[in-house]
């Protein structure tokens, strides 16, 4: 299935810490999670291990939200949280 990603999508990739192959990555790999609107949403984390914003962080979990319009997954948008998750 093609996967087309958003201007908007990508402005917000940008300002909160990740980039197209990630957002790609977490449609094709991630786990799914709740949505509103009728959207999907997918998440995955990922080492992170550096400083954003004067705060380390261990790990990065990005979240995309698509809708599937034919044979076609459009990003409505992304959001990135910095934190430790598991173990």
């Amino acid at each position: 299935m093609e996967i087309q990603i958003d201007l908007h999508t990508l402005e917000r990739a940008e300002e909160r810490g990740t980039n197209e192959n990630e957002i790609r990555d977490v449609i094709q790999t991630g786990f799914t999670i709740p949505a509103k609107y009728g959207r999907i949403g997918k998440t995955k984390i990922y080492d992170f291990k550096k400083t954003r914003v004067d705060k380390y962080y261990e790990h990065k979990r990005v979240e995309v939200f698509y809708t599937i319009e034919g044979n076609r997954i459009i990003t409505v948008t992304v959001y990135v949280f910095y934190g430790k998750w598991g173990g």
